[in-house]
């Protein structure tokens, strides 16, 4: 889909106040509607934008609690396919550093397709946080859930229709920042 371009970018990074903004990967539903809807984003966007983790990587300690300890019970979580539990398990010893990754898709981890939401509905969600969009009974994010798995165009659809609205989420104006010539670089 076509990116809107020439959004200002801001002259320093501030790791503190981009993680406030960010989602935690333990959050339970009622927690991930609240932090995207300060951002001014609904529940269809949430369900759409976690979609993004149909490719990439997590430490992990962004979920090892989830595979040992759930919520300080000593017991794995209960939502957690037990055979993917020990797939996890193997990859992320109790001991396991910082170094240790997988993939957030189990089945098509370099792909940008649908799948992510079929895992979902097979309880072999990475991040409790993906988890919860399925599993919390009667959430209203369920049939959105679904209606992804069964047809990945309106999946791709609303995923550019969030991406662009997430992409305009404060916006800097006129001598706010700078338009980057490369994006990972401030024009100097």
């Amino acid at each position: 889909f076509t990116v809107p371009l020439g959004r200002r970018d801001s002259l320093t990074a501030n790791r503190t106040l981009a993680n406030q903004n960010l989602p935690a990967p333990f959050f339970t539903l009622d927690k991930l509607k609240a932090a995207f809807a300060v951002q001014g984003l609904n529940t269809l966007d949430l369900v759409t934008l976690s979609g993004g983790h149909t490719f990439g990587r997590a430490r992990c300690s962004t979920f090892i609690n989830r595979l040992y300890n759930f919520n300080n019970t000593g017991n794995p979580g209960p939502t957690l396919n037990t055979t993917y539990l020990e797939l996890l398990r193997a990859r992320c010893p109790q001991n396991a550093t910082e170094n240790n990754l997988t993939s957030l898709d189990l089945t098509t981890p370099d792909q940008f397709d649908n799948r992510y939401y079929s895992n979902l509905q097979q309880l072999n969600g990475l991040l409790q946080s993906d988890q919860e969009l399925f599993s919390t009974p009667g959430a209203d994010t369920i049939p959105i859930v679904n209606s992804f798995i069964s047809n990945q165009n309106t999946f791709f659809a609303n995923f550019r229709v969030s991406m662009i609205k997430m992409g305009n989420i404060g916006v800097l104006t006129g001598d706010e920042g700078e338009i980057r010539s490369q994006c990972n670089f401030v024009n100097y």
